[in-house]
């Protein structure tokens, strides 16, 4: 069997049936090269988790194999492992835009072990990792520098387009390379993987301008008030056209939340954002100016518990006090998960006699991710062979199908990817031929686990059952009690009008260390001799199965 008839591989390690954490692998003949190495956001039921990030023991085991990384574009989603990645990847080449390089560098600074200078490409600049040739295709998103990926393989070209839409008046002039996807599309594009996110959601997106002119409205109806502007601190463009608006209508700017101060700062060093700096402000000088001449960026449009906005709504920010003059603007849509902590921010705000707007209410936010219509357009001009979906959950990527085959392509050429699947592509079909290691890993503090360990699992009980100490006090010399058992409850029993019952919890565990030969039986049977007598008793009396701590103290 020849080469071409063995095809290339496309490995899923994130990204898929999720929308966070993207990551996947691109082989052929013993080559891999890396697409993003993204991180998600913990769940509900991951307490104490700060990210999830992919599991990537499949790359480390074939680590021998790895050309290189390529990154489409810096949101956390697309770069927030990397340095995890990294870590486990010693000496891997990293590719990104301009913009994205600044952030990578920016977050490797906090990972001071990982020693990776990532290189800074430009859109139809073209490099060769092994048997890939890799051109960069500017594209048009929610943050500057994003690019789709043009790969010549010896089996065919593969086009990747990471998160785009179809902006035909971006704020930096420059639109998506229509016409360079076209001429690739004439000499054939054998496999493309799209962004699914607004697979279902029907038209075209509204343009980034579209958000400037509303702003500006806003600007004038609130000329005597002081403006509060949450958006997100990666959406340079979006920023950019604030700061244009502020200088336009003699507004100082102050920029609050650690986030929105990086990569402003980062953003202005490269040229991203272009304005005269004698516009910003200081927080601590916020003093100095009345409302109308003020406005004020921040974090925090997700509700995000220590974000600026957060502490404003909460009273908690020393320099800014919210009140009645304030009109604040959410220039943000909800991430999933997110609606109730920014429900709770907003009555926060309201509470206090803000003024409020947000996307409901008017076009102060659109997506960076592509509609029906513009997803139509891409595969129109493309023409691909063979179409995998990515980015997106389930119903996500099984619209973007959809649209798929309303535009004439057989289901046979297309599949819908699960996370770990391995789909070979040649020249005449598109197939799932196994599966690779997958999965999640948590990163807690410093350290990183797998997902479903003890300490999760201790949390979760913790959470929602509670948990129980029960302290025994044991003479070394005799053998035996010193005094009768202690037990400390939290979490899961009122103290008063419960007496009756932990003395009763007393009584069981005494007669339990009273029965106990302490010469034949060690600690540990003790230990979980005590904990299947109290699980026992407290989940027959209230219904519940705390965490039992037993702990025994030794006297002489």
């Amino acid at each position: 069997m020849n080469k071409q008839q063995l095809g290339m591989k496309l490995s899923f390690l994130g990204g898929v049936g999720e929308v966070g954490k993207n990551i996947m692998a691109l082989e052929y003949n013993n080559e891999i090269i890396i697409i993003d190495s993204g991180l998600a956001f913990p769940s509900d039921d991951m307490p104490g988790v700060d990210i999830v990030i992919p599991d990537i023991t499949y790359l480390i085991n074939n680590r021998q194999k790895i050309k290189g990384i390529l990154i489409t574009h810096g949101h956390e989603d697309h770069i927030g492992a990397l340095p995890y990645v990294l870590q486990d990847l010693p000496g891997v080449p990293v590719f990104a835009s301009k913009l994205s390089v600044a952030l990578i560098e920016n977050k490797l600074k906090e990972h001071r072990k990982v020693k990776c200078k990532p290189i800074a490409v430009k859109p139809k600049q073209i490099i060769k990792l092994g048997s890939f040739q890799i051109e960069f295709l500017k594209v048009t998103h929610s943050i500057s520098g994003a690019m789709a990926l043009a790969i010549t393989t010896p089996v065919g070209t593969y086009v990747h387009t990471g998160d785009f839409k179809l902006d035909y008046t971006p704020i930096d002039g420059d639109a998506m390379d229509l016409v360079r996807l076209a001429e690739i599309s004439r000499k054939g594009v054998l496999l493309l993987t799209a962004d699914s996110t607004n697979a279902e959601r029907p038209g075209f997106s509204m343009s980034e301008r579209k958000v400037g002119a509303t702003l500006d409205n806003l600007f004038i109806q609130n000329q005597k008030r002081r403006i509060i502007i949450a958006t997100f601190a990666s959406n340079v463009h979006r920023i950019q056209q604030i700061l244009n608006i502020c200088e336009k209508y003699n507004r100082k700017i102050i920029f609050t939340g650690r986030s929105m101060l990086n990569i402003c700062e980062t953003a202005a060093k490269i040229g991203e954002l272009r304005f005269n700096k004698d516009i910003v402000v200081d927080v601590n000088n916020i003093d100095k100016y009345t409302d109308e001449q003020l406005c004020i960026l921040c974090t925090g449009s997700q509700g995000e518990e220590n974000s600026a906005l957060a502490r404003m709504a909460n009273g908690e920010f020393n320099r800014i006090e919210i009140g009645t003059n304030d009109y604040v603007i959410f220039s943000s849509s909800a991430i999933p998960g997110n609606e109730k902590e920014i429900n709770n921010v907003i009555n926060l705000l309201y509470s206090k006699g803000a003024n409020i707007i947000y996307e409901s209410l008017a076009e102060v936010h659109v997506s960076g991710h592509a509609y029906q219509e513009e997803l139509k357009t891409l595969h129109t001009i493309l023409k691909p062979k063979f179409f995998i979906p990515v980015h997106g959950e389930y119903r996500h990527l099984r619209a973007h199908c959809n649209i798929a085959r309303d535009l004439g392509m057989n289901d046979r050429n297309m599949l819908i990817p699960e996370m770990g699947d391995t789909i070979q592509i040649n020249k005449n079909a598109i197939k799932k031929i196994g599966t690779v290691h997958s999965g999640i890993k948590l990163v807690d503090g410093y350290d990183i686990s797998d997902a479903g360990g003890i300490i999760q699992r201790d949390r979760m009980q913790l959470a929602s059952e509670g948990f129980c100490v029960v302290t025994i006090t044991i003479s070394s010399k005799f053998l035996s009690l010193t005094s009768k058992p202690d037990i400390i409850t939290r979490g899961f029993l009122l103290l008063k009008g419960n007496e009756e019952i932990l003395e009763e919890a007393k009584d069981l565990v005494l007669e339990s260390i009273i029965a106990t030969n302490f010469k034949t039986q060690d600690w540990t049977a003790i230990k979980n001799n005590i904990r299947k007598i109290l699980q026992t008793f407290f989940l027959k009396k209230v219904k519940r199965k705390p965490l039992i701590l037993p702990v025994i103290i030794e006297t002489k």
